[in-house]
């Protein structure tokens, strides 16, 4: 999906279907759920999710397509409301720490799709690499931003810097997940966002 391009409008329920997919997503990846777990949570007939959605591709396609939306609109609320860039990536990651405490949500569902990538639907995986080259890009615009404004200082290039931070970003989601320690997100996102401060 373009940045440009703009989201289907949908009724009540299908959003519904959406959110339950996205909790499904996060708990348990592509193949972690099927049609019956959604009509269970939302109280619908399997027929009617085939109907809002044919297949299960369509489905997860539009709930990625959605995630990546919200994130473009997050991205660009914290890049209106805070001036500083690297206050701006702080607050990018404490966003993250504080959905990963409260399980709301556990993890990027981009994150997790990424670790399925050559096993999920070409059109699925298209969505979630759409999303991390659009965080890759606001990441560089950021680190840009700050070394010339002097507050942050950067051993790479921009773009080397983001692939790093962004790396580091999703790895501690996944290590956070793995031992079972919400808080060990921060600790690492924080150790990601020092090494960048001047002082």
């Amino acid at each position: 999906m373009s940045p440009a391009e703009v989201l289907p409008k949908y009724s009540p329920k299908a959003q519904e279907i959406i959110q339950r997919t996205n909790e499904l997503l996060a708990s348990g990846g592509y193949n972690g759920f099927s049609y019956a777990d959604i009509a269970q949570r939302v109280d619908v007939r399997k027929a009617s999710i085939h109907h809002h959605f044919p297949a299960k591709v369509d489905l997860v396609k539009a709930t990625v397509a959605q995630h990546r939306q919200a994130m473009r609109e997050g991205l660009q609320s914290l890049q209106q409301s805070i001036p500083d860039p690297y206050a701006r990536l702080v607050s990018y990651s404490r966003y993250w720490a504080a959905c990963i405490q409260e399980s709301n949500p556990p993890i990027c569902i981009c994150a997790l799709l990424a670790a399925e990538l050559p096993a999920i639907p070409a059109e699925v995986a298209e969505e979630v690499m759409g999303h991390f080259s659009d965080l890759q890009t606001w990441l560089a615009q950021t680190l840009a931003e700050g070394e010339a404004k002097g507050v942050m200082r950067l051993i790479e290039t921009p773009a080397g810097e983001a692939a790093l931070f962004m790396a580091s970003i999703h790895g501690a989601m996944l290590s956070a997940r793995a031992t079972g320690n919400a808080l060990l997100f921060w600790q690492i996102a924080k150790l990601s966002t020092d090494r960048l401060k001047i002082d």
